[in-house]
């Protein structure tokens, strides 16, 4: 019989790869998805290439992390050996204009699931959805898991409640729990308000004559990106080991997101030069001699993390996981994907 996985937060980024991966590996895949008025399905169209099909091994379930109910339903009709919890308010920025929200969901809601299962008496294996943002304010080079946390946002509060939950119940109940604590992976399903993804759409557009300028915020902000895919396979494998752990997935080399924007630049053949400082910086496309990035200080944060580096060397040791796209590889392409999109074709 095969396997059977719940998938929470499926329609994101990380849900829509996962699924994939699952499928392949011949997985029955379940995924909550909240109810909403317009269809946000867009990244998991393509696995129901036949919604009449009686094998299909995808189904989707309406439910929300702030329904302690749903949650029980969803796992009483699904009835999972895995669970990866990728549901969240998943965006550091608008956390600060929504903590409460981001709290509930984020924090409170990964409390529902595990005490879902729990009271359930389920045997699912439970994977936790962590992030580096956790780590916050460092002062290290690299962080690995026995970093102190020290979150600098009400999105990173929330991951660090979840995380300490997690652990709880893993030597609380005796659950099959783990935390993959995940550095910044990206992709050409990277939502677009964050950064790399706005960095790539924006100047496809501007390449195709759709968009004038990109106004970013924090340049220096230096992360350690990776690879989306690659890092879903990451989660699964820390639910096949004989015992349950935290680890760090993470490429363990940083780029700042200047770096990240004229890796971008060069790739769509744009010729530039900046000018002015601070917050009257700008880049000017050489050829027009317009200003097609600037910044804003609308994106700054009210509190930065200006660095995070991974050590991923448990990960490597324990799991036999490692990233192995570069985040020049990494940019074109997300470049490449948003060209296609817009009709322009890269040099």
């Amino acid at each position: 019989m095969a396997k059977r996985a719940l998938i929470t937060g499926i329609t994101g980024q990380d849900g829509s790869y996962l699924a994939e991966f699952l499928l392949k590996k011949g997985y029955e895949v379940h995924g909550l998805v909240r109810r909403a008025s317009t269809f946000n399905r867009g990244r998991i169209d393509h696995l129901f290439s036949d919604i009449y099909n009686p094998n299909l091994t995808i189904q989707i379930h309406y439910g929300d992390l702030g329904d302690t109910s749903s949650l029980s339903r969803v796992l009483e009709v699904s009835k999972p050996d895995e669970i990866y919890n990728l549901a969240a308010q998943s965006h550091v920025g608008i956390s600060f204009d929504i903590p409460e929200y981001t709290g509930d969901v984020t924090g409170m809601g990964t409390v529902r699931l595990l005490e879902a299962l729990r009271t359930g008496k389920s045997k699912a294996r439970f994977y936790q959805a962590s992030s580096s943002e956790l780590f916050g304010k460092v002062t290290g080079d690299l962080q690995n898991e026995n970093t102190p946390f020290h979150p600098r946002s009400p999105y990173a509060c929330a991951k660090a409640f979840a995380f300490d939950f997690t652990r709880n119940y893993r030597e609380s109940y005796g659950m099959f729990a783990c935390n993959g604590i995940l550095f910044n992976h990206e992709s050409p399903r990277r939502g677009e308000n964050f950064v790399t993804r706005k960095i790539t759409l924006s100047l496809a557009k501007i390449l195709a004559g759709k968009q004038e300028a990109l106004h970013l915020g924090n340049f220096e902000a230096k992360r350690d990106w990776g690879y989306a895919p690659e890092f879903v396979e990451g989660m699964w494998m820390m639910l096949q080991q004989q015992e349950p752990d935290d680890y760090v997935l993470a490429t363990g080399k940083t780029a700042s997101v200047r770096e990240f924007l004229e890796m971008c630049l060069t790739i769509a053949s744009i010729p530039f030069e900046r000018t002015g400082k601070g917050k009257e910086e700008k880049y000017m496309d050489t050829r027009t001699g317009k200003a097609i990035v600037m910044v804003d200080p609308h994106y700054y944060r009210p509190a930065e993390v200006d660095f995070l580096r991974g050590d991923p060397s448990k990960a490597k040791k324990k799991l036999g996981w490692e990233a192995k796209t570069s985040v020049q590889d990494l940019a074109r392409i997300m470049m490449e994907a948003d060209c296609k999109v817009e009709g322009v074709t890269l040099k």
